[in-house]
């Protein structure tokens, strides 16, 4: 039995055990890191810079801010490289898809002079510079027309073969412009507060799921930096190291943009390589966060079960102490100290997950409404005293009936009142009981006082008939005994009943008795319900009784 009592402080102490050796062994982690799959292929893959974008709005600490600008700069330098590599990629594909014949062939034919034109009018134009005047007007002038007209035809062209170079430069405008407003609105995330252990958790919650998303950033930056070393070792098998001498002009163009094309590739490897890198150091920064939150709210769960450990153990030094007093007094001893433990432990640990409020009203809002449920009784029975002093209320000396319980007051205090407990509820036969009850009692209105306010009751009283008797005849001489010993009682009863009742239309009272008869186990049973006074009720059953007694004695 001693040991079933020390379970509770044996589990707490075990789980303060554990949750301190789980705040001691939160200083260091290692994150698995797992492989992810290439990011989907687009016209230009945006999905490296849109990530440094998304996770830059989470880094809280100037560290992680560092990382975040540098990611960033790295995703946004490869992005451009991207999109110089697919530019030069559209314009070989361009110039070997050169239409021969058809409107496609008239459109490039056109193309092509203008372009001759626009830069023969450049160079005019540089030649009249020195010079101001008329020509120079209308030399700027007509290269302004010709250029409109090589733009002009270069969108004809680009609708009717749906110019992929086009795209990309409209894709790089949108890039440019949006990455203009993003350095602008670069804003990092606030540390979260750590103050509470609520606080802790959702703190430590949300850098979990943000050191996750590091590392899948990582593991995409490292994919894809895979992805275009497969590219470039694919390109450079099919590249030849030199070439002929004899080789023609397209050729050895063509073979110089393969070699810018490599040159892009390993700068983009070499970025996707340190944005990876970056996002690895990244994610070691979160990760030390993380276990920090952890390690305030492993500190917070211990000192919680630090303030259950002491409230066990003091509960029960009470309840050791508490054995040498009376034992009449001992289980209230008993139950004051354990709610006083019970409540301090609950306050400390409401502090310790919620901490101390900060404003006014709240304390005393709480204040007040602890008052209230704690002093609920004490207030509800110091207004029923008011009530009891009242009209309606009652004196030292009344025969009242509280809850069930008759008898004499003998003393009226401002929280109970104490009865003199009277046997069966009649006077003259007290059983030396002093019953106490809250003045709670009044507020409900569970009482009646007999002595200021009807003193009238209904009393009941059965006799079992012999089966040799006639019942009809018995029963019509008990009511007769009855009538004639409640007459003057049951008339003045009606009287102060009808007095009583302020409705107009109230119907007329009856005191009159009545007797009952209905079969028995040994005969029949006369059940008699009459009016008495509560004073006299003894007395008036008792001279009832002796006449029915008679009655059956003299039938014999």
């Amino acid at each position: 039995m001693k040991s079933a009592k020390n379970v509770s402080a044996v589990v707490l102490a075990i789980l303060l055990a554990a949750c301190l050796f789980a705040y001691y062994s939160t200083t260091s982690a290692n994150p698995a890191a797992a492989p992810e799959a290439a990011a989907a292929q687009q016209l230009v893959d945006t999905s490296l810079l849109q990530t440094a974008i998304s996770l830059a709005s989470s880094a809280a600490t100037p560290d992680e801010q560092s990382q975040a600008r540098e990611a960033w700069r790295l995703a946004d330098h490869e992005l451009d490289l991207s999109f110089a590599h697919a530019l030069r990629r559209a314009e070989t594909e361009m110039a070997a898809a050169t239409p021969t014949t058809g409107p496609q062939k008239e459109l490039a034919a056109r193309i092509a002079t203008l372009q001759a034109r626009v830069e023969a009018g450049k160079k005019h134009v540089a030649d009249l510079a020195a010079s101001a005047g008329e020509d120079l007007d209308r030399a700027k002038a007509q290269l302004d027309l010709d250029q409109d007209a090589l733009d002009d035809a270069q969108q004809d062209l680009a609708r009717a073969e749906g110019d992929k170079r086009a795209r990309l430069q409209r894709l790089l405008q949108e890039h440019q412009d949006s990455e203009k407003i993003a350095d602008q609105g670069l804003k990092f995330a606030a540390a979260e507060p750590t103050a509470t252990a609520l606080n802790q958790l959702h703190a430590w919650l949300a850098v979990r799921q943000y050191t996750a998303r590091l590392e899948t950033a990582r593991r995409q930056a490292a994919s894809h930096a895979q992805t275009l070393l497969n590219r470039h070792n694919a390109l450079e098998r099919q590249t030849p190291a030199q070439q002929s001498a004899d080789a023609s002009t397209t050729r050895l163009r063509a073979l110089a943009g393969e070699h810018k094309q490599l040159a892009g590739l390993d700068q983009r490897i070499e970025d996707s390589k340190q944005l990876a890198s970056v996002y690895g150091r990244w994610e070691e920064l979160a990760a030390a966060r993380q276990r920090a939150d952890l390690h305030l709210l492993l500190r917070s769960l211990a000192l919680i079960l630090v303030i259950l450990l002491v409230a066990v153990l003091l509960y029960r030094a009470a309840r050791a102490a508490f054995r040498r007093t009376d034992r009449r007094r001992t289980h209230q001893l008993r139950m004051i100290a354990g709610i006083t433990v019970q409540v301090l432990a609950l306050v400390l640990i409401l502090l310790v997950l919620f901490g101390p409020p900060t404003q006014l009203s709240t304390v005393l809002g709480l204040i007040t409404a602890g008052i209230t449920v704690v002093l609920k009784d004490f207030i509800v029975a110091f207004l029923g005293w008011f009530a009891l002093m009242g009209r309606n209320g009652i004196s030292v000396g009344d025969w009242v009936e509280i809850e069930g319980v008759s008898g004499e007051v003998i003393e009226i205090g401002f929280f109970k009142t104490v009865l003199l407990e009277l046997g069966n509820g009649g006077t003259g036969h007290p059983t030396g009981r002093r019953v106490a009850f809250s003045n709670s009692f009044a507020m409900a209105g569970h009482y009646f006082n007999f002595t200021t306010a009807g003193q009238w009751l209904w009393d009941d009283l059965q006799i079992t008939l012999p089966v040799r008797e006639d019942p009809y005849d018995t029963a019509h001489r008990i009511r007769e005994i009855v009538e004639a010993a409640t007459q003057a009682d049951a008339a003045e009863a009606a009287q102060e009943w009808q007095r009583s009742s302020h409705s107009l239309t109230a119907r007329e009272f009856s005191a009159a008795p009545t007797v009952n008869l209905r079969p028995g186990l040994n005969g029949f049973d006369v059940d008699v319900r009459y009016i008495t006074r509560a004073p006299q009720r003894h007395a008036v059953k008792a001279k009832i009784l002796h006449d029915v007694v008679d009655l059956l004695h003299a039938s014999h």
